[in-house]
């Protein structure tokens, strides 16, 4: 698949690609048209190659129905896919912005300001993908659109399972060209769970927040070793402004064993949700209560015990203090005939 041989072309007679605005080593992607519903569209064509293999076909097939039934705004929408003379390809909702790999370069690295409601943003979408039964599998900054108002989206959900029935080396450069993001019993060939996408999370957080990657590295077999053998370089050694709360939540994130990290995206939402000082979309992830940016448990307001008694707002009535006055006022009245009587028996004693 040629870049210059594709700009312009009609997909089925209805797909018009007008420029291409992005590259990987699986596909390029184009900006299009959809020429039925006139509407702006994105267009994923993979590699010619691809459209020989039938058991990638079958896949592709059962991985974009999947994918296209998941239904949330941090998610790229998939409105088609399909199989042209110019190979398989994938029709998706069109994102004015750039990917977050793209973001990071330009940036060095994002203040936790900026960063963490992102963050938020692809905890939401994941979580939903995991609730709907999906593994991303390919989670990483390339796979992420950041929009000039700061909303993030996901995409390629899917792609990634499929292109595993290509062949094992092709699919190592091909699939796996960004290793660092790839969890731990992934790389070792075991079945990704929720948990190996939030692992590839905390890869892309430690990127956002600092600028480089956990292990720099691109052989497998090195980013292996060092995986096994060392911890990530603490991230505030490299940007000083990451506080230790969430210094420590991206380190458990990374933990080797799935079972040391957070388990689901929802629940690395949670947590994050508790640095946010923005107001934020957070789609999926329930509110959380509003705290202080710190892992510590809010504060409690003390109860009404161990606060002075409020004195009654102004123009508020009494109706204590008028009782009592009330109840003295019978007091006192029932006990003037009372004195009377005395003072009258007391004065006929004295005149006999």
């Amino acid at each position: 698949m040629e870049e210059h041989d594709t700009t312009g072309i009609i997909l089925l007679n209805r797909y018009k690609l007008l420029r291409q605005i992005g590259k990987g080593g699986m596909a390029l992607v184009f900006e299009g048209k959809d020429l039925m519903l006139e509407r702006p569209i994105a267009v994923k064509l993979l590699r010619n190659d691809f459209s020989k293999d039938a058991d990638f076909q079958n896949r592709f097939r059962q991985e974009a129905r999947s994918a296209a039934n998941l239904s949330h705004p941090g998610i790229v929408t998939i409105y088609d896919f399909g199989i042209d003379p110019q190979g398989i390809f994938i029709v998706m909702e069109y994102v004015a912005g750039k990917d977050l790999k793209t973001r990071i370069h330009e940036k060095g690295f994002y203040s936790a300001e900026e960063g963490i409601p992102l963050m938020i943003q692809a905890c939401a979408a994941l979580g939903y993908a995991h609730r709907s039964g999906i593994v991303h599998c390919d989670v990483k900054p390339h796979n992420m659109l950041v929009t000039n108002d700061r909303r993030l989206k996901i995409t390629d959900f899917g792609i990634a399972r499929a292109l595993a029935t290509i062949n094992a080396e092709e699919r190592a450069e091909v699939v796996w060209g960004s290793p660092q993001y790839l969890s731990p019993e992934q790389a070792k060939g075991e079945p990704p769970s929720p948990a190996s996408d939030v692992y590839s999370l905390g890869v892309v957080m430690y990127e956002t927040f600092t600028g480089k990657l956990p292990y720099a590295t691109n052989n497998e077999e090195e980013l292996a070793r060092l995986r096994e053998e060392s911890s990530p370089t603490p991230p505030h050694l490299i940007n000083p402004e990451i506080s230790p709360s969430l210094e420590q939540i991206i380190l458990k994130v990374l933990s080797r064993e799935p079972s040391s990290r957070y388990r689901t995206a929802d629940q690395l939402g949670r947590v994050l949700m508790t640095f946010g000082t923005q107001p934020v979309n957070l789609y999926s992830v329930p509110p959380a209560r509003e705290t202080k940016p710190s892992l510590a448990m809010p504060i409690i307001p003390p109860s009404a015990s161990d606060t002075e008694i409020e004195e009654p707002e102004k123009g508020e009535v009494d109706w204590k203090t008028i009782g009592y006055a009330l109840l003295a006022v019978l007091l006192v009245g029932g006990l003037i005939p009372f004195w009377l009587y005395i003072w009258f028996t007391v004065k006929s004693l004295m005149g006999a």
